[in-house]
């Protein structure tokens, strides 16, 4: 017997919505990349119709611009917190460099080749694609700034330092030098040797602990 109590459609306030669908997307973009952001996609991961994507997002390049902002973003915060919960700044670092040289990363290191090929066309996307390298990079220089007023870092231009790993990543990650398997060990430690000779640093001070 069919039950007389009608379902209550809940309606979830803008902000909520909007978040949600730049969530959906986000994670679209992680697991299959920017090209695969459509309001149709994003529609079907949420269950609801394409119209209600549209309405918040009346451009669909406005929304994978916001899908790779969200992204970068939050493996920002994974990354390289501001709040370092009492590691010192050479402890972080070192955490930082074994997670971007380590598998963890490659769906981010993907995510952010990707957005370079496509914001060549995309202006949306190539703006979010600035703010986000800015971003980082500013994220990254404060940490060595850190790491030289308490003494641990040695790095006369600290935002030159930063490039420097930075580059040397996005180089990595580009050219595939992630999967070091029938690569020189050296590859693989590229980036930790680069932030190390940057920051005046011995061999092994930046290795994980074991």
């Amino acid at each position: 017997m069919p039950s007389s109590v009608q379902r209550t459609r809940v309606r979830k306030q803008p902000a909520e919505r909007r978040a949600e669908i730049v969530a959906a997307s986000a994670a679209i973009a992680l697991a299959d990349g920017l090209e695969c952001v459509t309001l149709r996609r994003v529609a079907e991961a949420l269950g609801v119709r394409p119209g209600l994507i549209s309405h918040y997002f009346p451009a669909a390049e406005d929304l994978v611009a916001e899908a790779f902002g969200s992204a970068a973003s939050a493996e920002l915060e994974v990354l390289l917190s501001a709040d370092r919960a009492g590691a010192s700044p050479r402890q972080h670092l070192a955490a930082f460099l074994a997670r971007t040289c380590g598998p963890a990363y490659d769906d981010v290191t993907r995510l952010w080749i990707n957005a370079r090929h496509l914001a060549r066309y995309r202006p949306a996307l190539r703006h979010r694609v600035l703010v986000q390298e800015g971003a980082w990079r500013g994220r990254l220089t404060a940490l060595v700034e850190d790491g030289v007023a308490c003494g641990e870092f040695r790095a006369a231009e600290p935002v030159v330092a930063a490039v420097h790993i930075l580059v040397v990543l996005d180089g990595l990650g580009a050219s595939g030098g992630r999967d070091t398997a029938d690569l020189p060990e050296a590859v693989g430690r590229m980036a930790v040797t680069t932030a190390e000779q940057a920051l005046g640093l011995p061999y092994g001070a930046l290795d994980p602990p074991a």
